[in-house]
């Protein structure tokens, strides 16, 4: 099983997993991974601050970490990908960047389209799409009508995204059904909330990835990550690589997850309080 992971997980590049990466594919249960995974993609114009260049510099050289990460998840057959590209509060940054940071949305779409249709990868944009720029769109529509039918991973890209703004929407959607006489409010649960969120469907993320050094959740899937697993990383997300992530899905595989219960060998006494 490792021998034909390791040749797979090679995708295309000319040397195959280092060292490093084989002896965590060895620790790895494939049977235990996680179903969804999230990305802060954080770090970029830091990483390229340090190195005196322009910021968008750093945006430019995290697109090869997206590459390589929606690869690797792939092919370790994990079904969900939620990545942070670009919040309700970047609009904040200098006119050029933001520019910028489109002009790099519609080039990464372009060029990775075929990548992404020959791994069956289907793309999801989330947020509040119809406010980026008319070439983003375009660009988004072209992909989501490409990838509509692909089925081996669902890619999440957040654009324009806010978990205060998704969950404004979600509100807003409920409100319309109940006051056209379609969902009685005393009905209302954690489930309509979370049929009308963007990821509506989709399990909620098992393990967060934050590269950069920060330890916030920077507004990103505010109602889902209730019972996440975190893991946080010194690493800039350019320099952030398949090493990287499969340290985190190691980690995470070490974690027993009790979702508000008891650990396995944690028993109540009989006849005592907790």
């Amino acid at each position: 099983m490792l021998k034909n992971l390791v040749r797979v997980l090679r995708g295309g590049r000319k040397k195959g997993p280092s060292l490093e990466e084989e002896s965590l594919l060895a620790q790895l249960d494939l049977t235990r991974l996680p179903r969804h995974v999230a990305i802060i993609m954080d770090g970029n114009g830091r990483w390229a601050q340090k190195r005196g260049l322009p910021r968008t510099s750093g945006h430019r050289a995290g697109v090869e970490s997206l590459r390589e990460t929606v690869r690797t998840c792939a092919e370790l057959g994990i079904g969900y990908l939620t990545v942070y590209a670009f919040s309700t509060e970047n609009w904040k940054r200098p006119r050029d960047e933001v520019d910028v940071l489109m002009d790099l949305l519609v080039e990464y779409l372009h060029r990775e389209i075929e990548e992404l249709c020959a791994n069956n990868i289907r793309l999801h944009p989330i947020g509040r799409i119809q406010e980026l720029p008319p070439h983003a769109r375009k660009a988004l529509e072209m992909a989501v009508s490409r990838t509509r039918n692909n089925q081996r991973m669902v890619l999440n890209l957040a654009l324009n995204y806010g978990g205060r703004v998704e969950l404004v929407d979600a509100v807003r959607s409920i409100v319309k059904e109940a006051l056209a006489g379609n969902l009685d409010p005393e009905q209302i649960n954690e489930f309509t909330i979370s049929s009308h969120l963007y990821t509506a469907g989709q399990p909620d993320p098992d393990l967060l990835i934050r590269p950069s050094g920060d330890y916030r959740v920077s507004n990103f899937l505010l109602w889902q990550l209730s019972y996440t697993e975190f893991w946080m990383t010194s690493v800039m997300w350019p320099d952030f690589r398949r090493v990287h992530l499969l340290q985190a899905l190691v980690d995470f595989q070490q974690r027993e997850r009790r979702f508000g219960g008891l650990n396995r060998g944690e028993k109540k006494c009989s006849g005592t309080e907790s």
